[in-house]
C-alpha cells in the first residue's frame, strides 16, 4: 500500500467517524440503507424506536426483514395516509414501497416514520417519538367524544353559531327537534331586530341569562322562550353558545296560576319586603285599596306596618295581623293580613291576603247582641214564671173583689156609697189589667192584636206621662210622620211602653238637673216597618251598664223608687210584637231609644154579634170550682142572669151531679185537687159526650203546660180569671149557641 493509498484510507476512517458522530447527535431516529435496501448505519434514536428488534439492528440488515420482525413483536406499521391493511402486505413476498409510516409499540408509544430516496439509489430513514402529541390527540377525540355525548344525550336545547351571519356550527339533537334544520339562527327570530336586541344585551358582559324572547319553532310558529348565551371563540371566529328554553308550558301555567289568583275572590298580593313595591296585586285587591304602587299607602298607621314586618321576617310567617288600614276611598276600617316571606329573583318577597274585618266584625257585634239578647231572654221567661205564678195566684181573690164590685155597683142607689165601690172596683180592674200584663209577659205575645195609629198611640202616652212632670219645666215635643200606615199591635200595651220611656226620660232629667227637653218622633223605616224614637238632653246612661239596661231587675234608681222591671217590660212586649228596641247615644247628649215595629197587613175580623143571652129560669148551669168564693160569685152573677146555677168543689162531685141532673152548660176550673180539668173533660166525653159542646172552662192558669195543652187540645172556649160578668154572659151565650131560642 502506498503512502498516497494510505492517506485516502486515513481520510476516509475520518469521514466516516465524522458522519457517525453526527449521525448520533441527532435528535431524531436516523438510519442510512443502501441500493440492496441493507441497513448501512443508524443512530441511538433509531435503536430506541426499533428496541423490540434491537437484538438484530446491525449493518447489513435487510429493511423489509428488519420492517417484517418489528410487526411478528407486536409493532403495529400503518402506511399515513394509507388503510391500515397495508400492514396485510407485510407478511407477503414484496414489500410495497411508502414513504411515511406510523410505528406504534405495545407500551402506547408512538412514532413517525420517514423514508427519503439517496442519489446513489439508497434511501435514508428518520423518525420522531410521536407520543405526546398522539396522546394529546386521543385526549381530544375522547374530549370532544364526550361533549358530544353529553350534548346529544342531554334535554339541553344546545346551539353553537357563528356571530356576525348566524350560520350554524352545531347543533343538539334537541336543538334540531325544537327549531328544525334552519342553517342559521337569524331564522329562529321573528324580527332582525330581535336578533339585534339579543346581541346587544349579551356582548358588554359576553354573555346573558335567561333572556325572554319570542322566537320561531321548526313550524314557524312563534313560542316564548327563554336564551342564556356566552359569546367564544373557535377556530379564530367569534361564536355564540346558547341554550335555548322553550317556556310555553311555563308560560301557560303562569297564566293560568294569573287567571287563577285574579279570579280568586279574596285580596292577594306579592309585594317587595323592603319598598313595598307591588309586584302583584288581584283585582279584589285594587277594589279594597285602589290602584296604588306601594303597600305602605295600606296602613293607616306606618308603625302597624313596621311592628308586621318585623314579626314576619321574625318568624317567616304571620297569621291573621290585626291592624288598621285605609281603603280605596281613604277610610279607615279594621282588617288582618295573613302572609308568608319568600325569596324571588334574589328579594325578600311578601305573598299576602288582607281581610276586610268590616262585616265579620258587625257580625260578631250582631252575634254578641244576639247572645245579650238570648241571655235577656233566658230571664225575662224566668220573670214570666215568676209573673205567671203570681198572677195565678192573684186571679181568684181578684175575681171576687172584681165581681162583688161590679154587682154592688147594680144595686146601690147611696151615691157616696156608689163612689166608694167605683173606687173599689177601679182598683180592681186597674189590678186586673196589670195581672193580664203579667200573664202578657209570661206568654211572650200580645193579649189583643187590632190595627191602630201609632201616632195617636204616642199622642195619648205623651199626655199621661208627662201630667206629673210639667212644674218641672221639662218640654215634650212630637215630631211624628203623618204618613206613617196603620200597624197591627196591642195598643194598650204598645202605650204602656212609651209612658215607661218617657217617663224614665223624665226622672233622669229631675234627678240629675241636667238638660229639660224629651222628643218623640216616628218615621217609616226599612222594609215598610215602622220606628219611634224618644230622644232626650238629660245625663245620658253610662257606657258601663248600657249593655244590662234591659235586664229584669236592674236598675240604677234608690231602693224604692225603681224596681228594675220597667224597660224588660219593654224589651219583652217588642220582641212579642215581632220588633226591636234598642239604645244609641243621643242626638241632644242624652239618651235615644229606639223601637221599630213591624207593618203587619191583618184582615178585618168579621162582624160577629156578641153571645148575649136573655134568658128564663129554665137554663141550668153547673159551676166546677175549688175555690168556694170564686164559684159562690159566678153563681151569683149567673143568678142575676136569671139562669140556675148549681156549684160542685171538685170534679167527682160534678160528675156525681151530672149522673143525677141534666145540665145545659158546664163551666169548670182546671187546677182542682183530685180530678183536675183534664181528668174532668175525659170523663164527661166518656159518660157524657152529648154535653162537650156545652162545656167551658174558667181557670186563673193558661201559662201551666198542662193547662195550655189541654186548652189546645179540646179547642173549648174559656175565660181568664178574673171574670167580668159581661165575658160570663158572653161565654154561656156562646156556649148555649141557637138552643137558647129554645129556652126562651
Amino acid at each position: 500500500m502506498t503512502m498516497q493509498n494510505e492517506t485516502s484510507h486515513s481520510e476516509d476512517d475520518k469521514a466516516r467517524d465524522l458522519l457517525r458522530d453526527a449521525v448520533e447527535s441527532l435528535a431524531e431516529a436516523f438510519a442510512l440503507c443502501d441500493e440492496d435496501n441493507r441497513l448501512v448505519l443508524f443512530n441511538r434514536r433509531f435503536v430506541e424506536m426499533f428496541r423490540p428488534i434491537e437484538p438484530l439492528l446491525e449493518p447489513g440488515l435487510n429493511w423489509e426483514i428488519l420492517l417484517r420482525e418489528a410487526a411478528r413483536r407486536g409493532m403495529r406499521l400503518h402506511g399515513v395516509g394509507r388503510d391500515d391493511a397495508w400492514t396485510a402486505t407485510l407478511f407477503g413476498d414484496t414489500l410495497e414501497y411508502v414513504q411515511d409510516l406510523e410505528l406504534e409499540h405495545m407500551d402506547g408509544s408512538s412514532y413517525l416514520v420517514s423514508i427519503h430516496p439517496t442519489k446513489l439509489g439508497g434511501f435514508a430513514v428518520t423518525g420522531a417519538d410521536n407520543t405526546i402529541r398522539k396522546q394529546a390527540e386521543a385526549a381530544e377525540r375522547d374530549s370532544e367524544l364526550l361533549i358530544r355525548t353529553v350534548l346529544e344525550s342531554s334535554p339541553a336545547n344546545v346551539i353553537m353559531s357563528r356571530l356576525g351571519d348566524g350560520m350554524i356550527i352545531y347543533r343538539s339533537d334537541a336543538a334540531r327537534e325544537l327549531f328544525g334544520d334552519k342553517k342559521s339562527t337569524r331564522e329562529f327570530f321573528l324580527s332582525p331586530e330581535d336578533r339585534a336586541d339579543y346581541i346587544t344585551v349579551m356582548m358588554p358582559e359576553g354573555g346573558v341569562d335567561d333572556y325572554r324572547i319570542n322566537l320561531l319553532n321548526a313550524r314557524g310558529e312563534p313560542f316564548p322562550a327563554s336564551i342564556s348565551g356566552r359569546m367564544a371563540e373557535y377556530k379564530g371566529e367569534e361564536v355564540v353558545v346558547a341554550t335555548t328554553m322553550d317556556l310555553t308550558s311555563q308560560v301557560e301555567a303562569e297564566a293560568l296560576i294569573r287567571q287563577v289568583l285574579e279570579a280568586c275572590p279574596v285580596p292577594i298580593q306579592m309585594t317587595i319586603a323592603e319598598t313595598g313595591q307591588i309586584l302583584f296585586a288581584s283585582p279584589e285587591t285594587t277594589a279594597l285599596f285602589g290602584p296604588v304602587e306601594s303597600s305602605r299607602s295600606y296602613y293607616a298607621d306606618e308603625q302597624a306596618r313596621i311592628k308586621y314586618l318585623d314579626e314576619l321576617k321574625h318568624r317567616g310567617w304571620v297569621k291573621n295581623y290585626r291592624a288598621e288600614f285605609r281603603n280605596a276611598r281613604g277610610d279607615r276600617f279594621s282588617g288582618a293580613v295573613s302572609s308568608r316571606m319568600i325569596e324571588f329573583q334574589g328579594q325578600e318577597v311578601i305573598v299576602s291576603n288582607t281581610r276586610d274585618l268590616t262585616d265579620d266584625l258587625a257580625m260578631q257585634d250582631e252575634l254578641e247582641r244576639q247572645r245579650e239578647l238570648l241571655f235577656q231572654n233566658e230571664k225575662m221567661s224566668a220573670l214570666g214564671e215568676l209573673l205567671a205564678g203570681v198572677a195565678h195566684e192573684l186571679n181568684n181573690p181578684l175575681t171576687v173583689v172584681v165581681g162583688h164590685s161590679m154587682m154592688m155597683l147594680e144595686d146601690i142607689d147611696d151615691p157616696e156609697a156608689r163612689k166608694r165601690v167605683e173606687k173599689i172596683n177601679a182598683a180592681a180592674e186597674r189590678c186586673a189589667k196589670i195581672v193580664k200584663t203579667f200573664l202578657a209577659m209570661a206568654r211572650q205575645q200580645p193579649a189583643r192584636m187590632e190595627k191602630m195609629d201609632i201616632n195617636a198611640t204616642i199622642r195619648t202616652a205623651v199626655d199621661v206621662a208627662g201630667y206629673g212632670h210639667a212644674a218641672d219645666g221639662i218640654e215634650i215635643d212630637c215630631i211624628l210622620d203623618q204618613s206613617l200606615p196603620e200597624i197591627v199591635a196591642d195598643a194598650d200595651q204598645i202605650t204602656q211602653v212609651l209612658i215607661n220611656l218617657v217617663i224614665n226620660a223624665e226622672h233622669a232629667i229631675s234627678r240629675s238637673g241636667t238638660g229639660d227637653r224629651i222628643e218623640v218622633s216616628t218615621i217609616l223605616g226599612a222594609n215598610g216597618s215602622v220606628e219611634i224614637y224618644v230622644d232626650d238632653n238629660g245625663p245620658g246612661i253610662p257606657e258601663a251598664i248600657r249593655p244590662r239596661i234591659f235586664e229584669p231587675f236592674f236598675t240604677t234608681k234608690d231602693v224604692g223608687e225603681g224596681t228594675g222591671i220597667g224597660l224588660a217590660f219593654c224589651h219583652r212586649i217588642i220582641l212579642s210584637h215581632g220588633g226591636q228596641i234598642w239604645l244609641d247615644r243621643g242626638r241632644q247628649g242624652g239618651s235615644r231609644f229606639g223601637i221599630r215595629l213591624p207593618v203587619q197587613d191583618q184582615p178585618e175580623p168579621a162582624a160577629e154579634k156578641p153571645h148575649t143571652v136573655e134568658a128564663k129560669n129554665a137554663v141550668r148551669i153547673l159551676v166546677v170550682d175549688d175555690e168556694e168564693d170564686v164559684a159562690e160569685l159566678i153563681s151569683l152573677i149567673l143568678e142575676r142572669e136569671g139562669f140556675l146555677p148549681d156549684t160542685a168543689g171538685t170534679g167527682a162531685d160534678a160528675v156525681e151531679r151530672l149522673r143525677r141532673a141534666r145540665y145545659d152548660v158546664i163551666l169548670s176550673d182546671l187546677n182542682m185537687p183530685g180530678m183536675d180539668g183534664r181528668g174532668f173533660y175525659d170523663a164527661v166525653r166518656k159518660e157524657f159526650p152529648e154535653m162537650l159542646e156545652r162545656l167551658g172552662f174558667i181557670t186563673g192558669d193558661t201559662m201551666g203546660q198542662a193547662s195550655q195543652r189541654l186548652l189546645e187540645e179540646t179547642g173549648r172556649p174559656y175565660l181568664e180569671k178574673p171574670v167580668a160578668p159581661a165575658d160570663l154572659r158572653e161565654l154561656v151565650g156562646k156556649l148555649l149557641g141557637s138552643d137558647i131560642e129554645e129556652k126562651l
